[in-house]
């Protein structure tokens, strides 16, 4: 017989179940003993008299530990009077598969009483807590409903390499590495495969994989490694095409999170899981900074011209929730100085945007330079040189228009579920004071 998921138990009364899971919780009273066993999808009290039938199971629960992990073989019965889902185990035999030590160094029950870093210190404990088990959950719905749409709409999922020769983009703020006589630096983004994939004619793809950036931050939006969902498409006529997929991409996303767990996260986070309108609202960054002087008395700093900034971000997001009454808002009409070089541009204006949720940045996206004599121009612009000789080689023999944007998923995540830092949204958080577990 096969393990069930607890919560399908209700599916199963008077039949003879196998349990698998952690204990939760222990009681050896004077003349029964309850476990509460746990696994993904939810809890199940075990009951077990102290009589002379039952001296084998007596024994074993008595040396039992907290988080010890056990296979449970019983009938499972109807009890109004148990508190726990009405329901309980009479069990026939129950096995040992891991024995807990008595004392665990963190209550993972409690995330208020210990320290963050503490808890990450213990995250294979931490991760035990139920509110992570569903964010995990969730962030995984996101995800595969965003690959639904992609693999509906025909495009390819790719795997490109994170070692790589030349430091991509900006030719800073990367990773050295050791590559046998050589150097290599870890990917900053799959952005130059995704191009080359549009060289090569795949026509739509995308890649859901870590990225790397050397940011020396220790701020609760910054991670040395993270998970990007990233894609490409050829054939478009401007960038509000890569908005108008984006758009829908979300909105695909998000649906899925909604069906599966909309309720669970209202529960347990607090949070309403909105699905958004199209079109989002959109506003030129000049027009943008206007409306931010007007209403909040807020001035862009002379350094950050041209850009935005964490305050300007947040303020943003209030301004779409007063004057749109939405939660996500396009910022366009960036300066090139603070665009990278492989942004197409108009008119000298970079021909992209950064996508604001909830008053912090989600996404930078654009139609990107596929002619090969402007994109060498720019790359020159830049001062990048040879850095980026063996990307420019993809554009010499035709490449069609086209544009993408990538999306952080641990960001993502922090957002839709009101957490106060990206370090819990990540399953292991890595930055430049923490490199292990």
């Amino acid at each position: 017989m096969s393990k069930l998921k607890f919560c399908e138990l209700k599916e199963h009364f008077n039949e003879e179940v196998v349990l698998k899971g952690f204990i939760d919780n222990l009681r050896d009273l004077q003349y029964v003993q309850f476990l509460v066993l746990r696994d993904r999808t939810g809890k199940i009290q075990v009951t077990i008299e102290k009589n002379d039938d039952n001296k084998e199971l007596n024994e074993i629960v008595s040396n039992l530990t907290l988080e010890s992990v056990v296979t449970v073989t019983g009938k499972l019965l109807e009890n109004e009077k148990v508190k726990l889902n009405g329901m309980e185990v009479i069990p026939a035999s129950i096995e040992v598969n891991s024995r807990s030590e008595n004392e665990l160094p963190i209550n993972y029950k409690d995330k208020n009483n210990t320290l963050l870093d503490t808890r990450l210190d213990y995250r294979f404990l931490d991760l035990r807590n139920e509110k992570n088990i569903l964010m995990f959950r969730v962030q995984s719905a996101f995800v595969q409903g965003m690959r639904d749409y992609l693999y509906e709409n025909e495009f390819t999922e790719i795997h490109t390499p994170k070692l790589i020769a030349a430091a991509s983009e900006s030719g800073s703020d990367v990773f050295e590495v050791k590559y046998f006589e050589n150097k290599a630096y870890l990917a900053q983004s799959p952005q130059f495969y995704k191009q080359m994939a549009m060289a090569a004619g795949f026509e739509k793809v995308f890649e859901v994989a870590p990225a790397f950036r050397a940011e020396n931050s220790n701020t609760n939006r910054h991670t040395t490694e993270f998970t990007s969902f990233d894609l490409e498409f050829s054939y478009i006529k401007d960038f509000t095409e890569v908005m108008d997929l984006e758009e829908e991409l979300l909105i695909a996303g998000l649906t899925k999170v909604k069906e599966l767990y909309g309720e669970k996260i209202k529960e347990m986070f607090g949070e309403e899981i909105i699905i958004p309108t199209r079109p989002f609202p959109r506003i030129k960054l000049h027009d943008l900074y206007k409306e931010l002087e007007k209403r909040y008395g807020y001035n862009i700093p002379t350094e950050d011209v041209g850009d935005m900034n964490a305050e300007a971000e947040k303020l943003t997001g209030r301004f779409a929730k007063e004057v749109y009454g939405h939660e996500f808002i396009f910022v366009t009409d960036y300066s090139a100085k603070k665009r990278a070089f492989y942004h197409m541009r108009k008119d000298g204006i970079p021909q992209g945007y950064d996508l604001i949720w909830k008053g912090m940045e989600i996404t930078t996206g654009a139609q990107r330079e596929h002619r090969y004599d402007v994109l060498k121009a720019q790359c020159d612009e830049k001062g990048l040189g040879k850095d980026v000789e063996f990307y420019l080689e993809f554009f010499k023999y035709g490449c069609p228009p086209h544009g993408g944007f990538a999306l952080g998923i641990d960001r993502i995540t922090m957002l839709m579920l009101g957490m106060p830092n990206l370090k819990e949204t990540m399953f292991l958080f890595r930055g430049p004071n923490r490199i292990t577990p």
